[in-house]
């Protein structure tokens, strides 16, 4: 277990002997330059060659030895933090710390750091694209017209429609101001805005309930929390529009899957589009992957050129800020530095 104070000043030895794990499969994948700075300040670089997120154990024997953590949805736990006897900085790539145990880290004098801002615009890009994608049945039509087929699908435009934005932070707001250019009706629901904190006359916070009864379309950019893990459940999904849409650009445990599966077979809902799911991969016998209504991405949201770039930047910096005894920007657990 790392000490307190009294060993912080040991953080800023020379960087050349100090090794960093790197868990996400696209970092620096637009910016090789990343790679290399990395590789000429540290001694030693671990990349992830699993080519998927990371559970505790396998992490945990990744992380025997290391000073750092360069990040992404791995499942950073007491466990695999009991094995890292050195660690000093977990620098997530990207926004999301719900897989880290942001105490048990702080216990241990761990850093938690993350990249706010890095991929709003990406992660909204894609809600809006899925949004259309199921509007339109462009998967379907894709699909039918390449075995031979043409079909003539009754779509659903945007324009005029009711949009309900679940959470309005960084990337809710983005959504909002793309949608505006569609000619939406605007509505979100969150318990940290205020209605007058809103910043957007587009937008009318509302009551969730209403925005379940008013919106042809829901578009869920929530982090995940204890109290609304699965929350999304057949209760919520009962008091949304008849012949509405779901978009999940967030988190998958914001979803009960099986009541989902449940709304799309009763056809309560019209579509849904997923971007995550409760597990990851889902596996190809996953039900909700067999219903030609529902389209399923594999966590993309943040992966643009320019996304991929930022977050690979920010968390790099935020890690090495930590290993030189400097303080980093977006630093999740600031109690850790009064220790």
């Amino acid at each position: 277990m790392n000490s307190k104070s009294d060993t912080r000043s040991k953080w800023s030895e020379d960087l050349a002997g100090c090794r960093v794990v790197v868990t996400p499969t696209s970092f620096a994948s637009g910016n090789p330059d990343l790679k290399t700075a990395l590789k000429k300040t540290v001694g030693k670089v671990v990349y992830n060659t699993a080519g998927r997120p990371l559970e505790s154990a396998e992490l945990a024997e990744l992380l025997k030895d290391a000073d750092g953590l360069i990040a992404g949805l791995d499942i950073i736990d007491a466990a695999a933090l009991a094995a890292a006897g050195r660690l000093k900085v977990i620098a997530r790539y990207g926004v999301g710390v719900d897989r880290v145990d942001v105490a048990a880290a702080t216990a241990r004098g761990i850093v938690v750091t993350n990249t706010p801002g890095a991929n709003s615009a990406a992660v909204a890009e894609l809600a809006v694209g899925l949004m259309l994608a199921l509007g339109r049945h462009i998967c379907q039509a894709d699909q039918a017209t390449r075995n031979g087929k043409w079909p003539r699908y009754a779509g659903i435009g945007l324009r005029g429609k009711t949009v309900g934005l679940l959470g309005f932070g960084a990337i809710g707001r983005e959504v909002a101001l793309r949608l505006q250019a569609f000619g939406c009706r605007l509505l979100a629901t969150d318990p940290y805005v205020k209605p007058d904190h809103a910043a957007d006359p587009a937008v009318n916070l509302v009551a969730l309930d209403e925005l379940l009864a008013s919106c042809d379309v829901v578009s869920l950019h929530s982090a995940v929390t204890p109290a609304n893990t699965g929350m999304v459940n057949a209760d919520f999904l009962q008091k949304m529009k008849p012949g509405a849409l779901l978009v999940n650009t967030a988190r998958g445990e914001l979803i009960d899957e099986a009541a989902l599966q449940q709304a799309l077979e009763e056809k309560h809902l019209a579509g849904a589009a997923l971007d995550c799911f409760g597990k990851e991969p889902p596996g190809a016998d996953h039900p909700l992957l067999g219903m030609p209504q529902v389209i399923a991405t594999p966590h993309m949201g943040a992966h643009t050129d320019e996304a991929v770039n930022a977050m690979g930047r920010m968390s790099l910096d935020a890690c090495l800020a930590v290993l030189r005894g400097e303080r980093p920007a977006h630093v999740v657990n600031p109690e850790v530095y009064e220790q």
